[in-house]
């Protein structure tokens, strides 16, 4: 899960001039980000965590930190690799 956070602070560094955010910080309250951001965010993760965000996924508990993303590709990495259970 370290190696996630790690990439998820570059993606947010790159996009957050200037800012330092800690694994808990709430970006989206705190205005680090903004909704029009949310997108880039999603296509980020799926595209470098091999995992698809469904629709039950895009609440913003699941995006509200690095801490909430880094769970939420641990919990979708998991699905992937037990298969699916529908």
């Amino acid at each position: 899960m370290e190696q996630a956070k790690e990439k998820l602070r570059a993606f947010l560094a790159r996009h957050i001039a200037g800012r330092t955010i800690a694994d808990e910080d709430q970006i989206f309250a705190s205005g680090f980000v903004n909704s029009m951001f949310a997108m880039q965010l999603v296509l980020f993760l799926e595209k470098n965590f091999k995992i698809a965000i469904g629709d039950e996924d895009l609440e913003l508990k699941n995006f509200q930190s690095i801490n909430a993303m880094a769970e939420l590709i641990e919990r979708k990495t998991a699905h992937s690799q037990n298969g699916s259970n529908s």
